[in-house]
């Protein structure tokens, strides 16, 4: 072997933004460097929050609080009949903790995101490296699930967009905002709530998100792309499977 063949060859490391781009055009090359040890991902962080505040912000302004929480009650009858059977005490302090509730939920956005990304790290990391084999660390796990949720922001930005097209703020569902899976187009208070949850589920954003979640997963443990694709498809087939038999068990 010639020595040019032996020696390695080296890749400069990229930069967080080149690592962002680099998720929607060549993403694998953002994996192989968080693999090499580059694992900062405090900029998906940012562009997910200010993405996620601007949404909300807009849904404040078009919406309102009130009307999301009204919509809500009304898209689930199950909770309506709970809402009259209050007395109006009880209902008032309901809907006091709903507004609390639906408020920290949009602005408390970038430490719900860590904490579930790191939850979801530990689950994935266990899948990987007992499951596949695999060699991964949490931190080059908690990484990919960063990088790899980038192109989650498609969807605020068409719900944006769905916001100011016209859209009735009656007819706004806070669950499913965006046109990206089918449950967009039903109506969830005829639909089954077994089908809704389904249609809901199979999200084409959401898929794209997972597609590159399984092959960062594989890349960053060392194991072949199958193993990744196949650790975090089984995962959300599970998660699927049991949101729509809750659906289907309690109506919710």
């Amino acid at each position: 072997m010639s020595e040019a063949q032996a020696t390695p060859i080296y890749s400069p490391p990229l930069s967080q933004w080149q690592r962002a781009i680099d998720i929607f055009t060549a993403p694998s090359r953002t994996f192989h460097d968080i693999q090499r040890g580059n694992r900062s991902w405090w900029l998906p962080l940012i562009v997910l929050t200010l993405v996620a505040y601007l949404f909300s912000v807009v849904v404040m302004t078009r919406v309102g609080i009130d009307q999301v929480i009204d919509n809500q009650m009304r898209m689930n009858p199950g909770a309506m009949d709970r809402i009259a059977q209050m007395t109006p005490e009880q209902q008032i302090t309901s809907r006091r903790i709903s507004t609390e509730i639906t408020k920290g939920v949009f602005w408390g956005y970038p430490l719900l995101s860590m904490a579930g990304f790191a939850l979801l790290s530990l689950g994935l990391l266990g899948t990987m490296n007992f499951g596949f084999g695999g060699r991964a660390s949490f931190g080059s796990m908690f990484a990919v699930w960063f990088y790899a949720w980038l192109p989650g922001i498609v969807k605020p930005l068409l719900g944006i967009i769905v916001l100011y097209a016209g859209v009735p703020p009656e007819a706004f569902n806070i669950n499913n905002f965006s046109p990206t899976n089918i449950g967009a187009f039903l109506d969830p208070v005829e639909t089954s709530r077994a089908l809704y949850a389904l249609a809901s589920a199979v999200d084409i954003v959401t898929i794209w998100c997972l597609v590159l979640l399984g092959m960062g997963a594989a890349i960053v443990a060392g194991v072949k792309r199958s193993y990744g694709y196949a650790a975090v498809f089984g995962w959300w087939a599970l998660f699927v499977v049991v949101r729509v038999v809750w659906a289907a068990a309690v109506g919710q």
